[in-house]
C-alpha cells in the first residue's frame, strides 16, 4: 500500500500545482520512478474513493488520466484482430438431432 498511496500523492500534488494530461503523467512517473501506467491509473481511480478530496477540477483531471492511459493499454494490447472478443452467441456444441446440416 505504501508505493500505491505515493503514487496517489504525487498525482494528487501535480493536479494541485495545475498540471494535466501528459505533463501530470510526467511528474508522476519523475516523483515515483519504478511505477507504471497501470499503477497510475490504479492510484487515479482511488482518489475517486478518497473523502477528503473534494476539488471537482483535481478529481476530473485524475479521472481523465485515469481513463486516457486505460485507453492506452487496451489499444497498446490489442493485436488488430477482434474477432475473439466476443464469445459466440451459441458456442456450446449442439447434439446431432438439434444441429443444422449446412451449419455442420
Amino acid at each position: 500500500m505504501g508505493e500505491k498511496r505515493k503514487v496517489y500523492e504525487a498525482l494528487v500534488d501535480g493536479a494541485m500545482d495545475g498540471l494535466t494530461d501528459d505533463a501530470l503523467f510526467k511528474f508522476v512517473s519523475k516523483r515515483c520512478p519504478k511505477t507504471s501506467s497501470k499503477k497510475i491509473v490504479r492510484a487515479a481511480l482511488l482518489g475517486l474513493t478518497d473523502p477528503h478530496l473534494r476539488d471537482r477540477n483535481i478529481l476530473d483531471t485524475i479521472y481523465a488520466l485515469a481513463i486516457k492511459h486505460r485507453m492506452d493499454e487496451l489499444r497498446d494490447g490489442e493485436d488488430g484482430d477482434d474477432r475473439d472478443a466476443w464469445p459466440a452467441p451459441f458456442a456450446r456444441p449442439l447434439d446431432k438431432e438439434t444441429a443444422r446440416p449446412d451449419l455442420a
